[in-house]
């Protein structure tokens, strides 16, 4: 498979966007640096070529940051990973922007309240940032915790999202 990679500016940094030949988001980030976002990606699962090209997504990131926060919502991603990751990621489709959940709270909607590691390892595992918010998830304790983009990246976010909610 040849995937398209394209590179944008946002308030937040260079954003670069990882989608496949049916513009499906594969991996996505604050960075510029494709090897970062190929990264993302299990060998597996990586394309076998890459093109510079105009992903459907980008003009989703360039809505959000415009106010448009739904604009994100059904852009198509492709994830591989085991059942519960899968479901962990289309839970995370569905917090609602300005409505963090604590990882006890992520976990409680994956109906298992107690598998906090596994909520945190899903955020973690997440390739297609933005697009399938993982932002969204804080510590227990109400910080921020970690992003794979930077805690500042993850504060601006939250910040905008809180802000027009």
């Amino acid at each position: 498979m040849t995937a398209l990679i394209q590179t944008i500016e946002t308030p937040d940094g260079a954003f670069t966007i990882l989608a496949d030949d049916h513009q499906r988001v594969l991996a996505s980030g604050w960075t510029s640096d494709v090897e970062a976002i190929l990264g993302r990606l299990s060998a597996a699962n990586r394309p076998e070529a890459l093109r510079d090209g105009a992903t459907d997504a980008a003009d989703a990131v360039v809505a959000y940051y415009a106010g448009d926060l739904s604009a994100i919502d059904d852009v198509a991603v492709k994830q591989t990973g085991t059942a519960l990751q899968l479901a962990g990621w289309s839970a995370l489709r569905e917090i609602e922007p300005g409505g963090p959940l604590t990882y006890t709270g992520f976990a409680s909607r994956l109906d298992n309240p107690r598998a906090v590691r596994a909520a945190a390892s899903i955020c973690a595992r997440n390739a297609p940032a933005l697009f399938v918010p993982c932002h969204r998830v804080l510590r227990t304790d109400g910080s921020l915790g970690g992003f794979a983009w930077g805690v500042d990246v993850k504060e601006s976010l939250l910040a905008r999202e809180s802000a027009a909610a």
